[in-house]
């Protein structure tokens, strides 16, 4: 009974703390979206005289010299990675968003300011219960790569093996369900008084994400798919998968071979390499066809 008794007083003292989190976060969402004149983007598309009318007010005394797409791109920055993420996948949705604001979106996909290196190796360490010496011969502190979900770092295994070691961002799983539950509230707001709502049904689009955004917090669904992906690839001779290191895989924290390469996107250093470009094309082609109409199973990130 007093297990009881105790932990229903507990309860309600949980729930007051994570409304003034709620709260709390509500006001810094705010003062962002003044800062940067987020409120002039979301709001010009409501009909209602009453809302032209706040943001005729909200805007008066702000100097917005920066275009609008970097505005809202370092709204995004500074409102954290859950964010992030959202403006990563509107930046993909150029039916939804226009192509000024999509084109610098795009920026985000690996523009991620980095955490610190010391939580990189706490994190790591926790995942694998052991010193992060008694894992590798080399840990690269620097990342190589930093996202909204999580960064990675080169390394060397004490075998001689070169690695990618892709991290989780630390409190994340902590703060997603708060910052969507607003992103729902927002989502019903605009959904009810934006002239654009039922076009853009941000509603479905928020509860897509959900689950997007879920799936990709857990590492080793992502480590079990990219080891069908190099099963499924084997055999065409046309694409590398990178080998997952099982034995340093958690939900948290993944392992996997280092890969070497040139990003497709720079055309110039590909001809300079002696890339045939037509061939690459052709090969792109029959890679994706393949997943999609082979085996069903397709990288949904080319």
């Amino acid at each position: 009974r007093d297990d009881r008794r105790w932990a229903g007083l507990a309860g309600p003292g949980k729930q007051r703390r994570a409304a003034m989190r709620n709260i709390a976060r509500l006001l810094f969402i705010v003062i962002t979206v003044l800062r940067y004149g987020l409120d002039e983007l979301a709001l010009s598309s409501f009909r209602q005289p009453w809302v032209r009318l706040l943001v005729r007010i909200g805007t008066v005394g702000r100097k917005l010299d920066a275009p609008r797409g970097v505005r809202l791109r370092l709204g995004l920055e500074r409102l954290g990675p859950i964010f992030v993420k959202f403006g990563q996948v509107l930046s993909t949705r150029r039916d939804l968003v226009p192509a000024d604001l999509a084109d610098e979106l795009a920026k985000l996909q690996d523009r991620v300011p980095p955490f610190p290196a010391e939580q990189s190796r706490a994190l790591i360490e926790k995942a694998f219960g052991r010193p992060i010496d008694a894992i590798f011969a080399r840990f690269d502190a620097e990342p190589v790569a930093s996202a909204s979900i999580a960064q990675v770092h080169f390394a060397q295994l004490k075998d001689g093996r070169e690695v990618a070691v892709k991290v989780l961002r630390p409190g994340m799983l902590d703060v997603i369900d708060d910052d969507l539950a607003l992103m729902r509230t927002l989502a019903i707001w605009v959904d009810r008084l934006s002239a654009d709502g039922k076009r853009l049904k941000p509603r479905e689009v928020v509860a897509e994400f959900d689950n997007y955004l879920h799936d990709e917090l857990d590492l080793v669904r992502e480590a079990a798919n990219a080891a069908q992906l190099r099963r499924n690839m084997e055999g065409l001779k046309l694409v590398m998968v990178p080998e997952m290191v099982w034995d340093y895989c958690t939900s948290g924290v993944i392992v996997m071979e280092r890969m070497y390469g040139l990003p497709i996107s720079q055309v110039q250093r590909l001809r300079d390499a002696g890339v045939d470009i037509p061939k690459l094309a052709r090969d792109g082609v029959t890679i994706f066809f393949t997943q999609v109409f082979r085996d069903g199973f397709f990288h949904a990130d080319m």
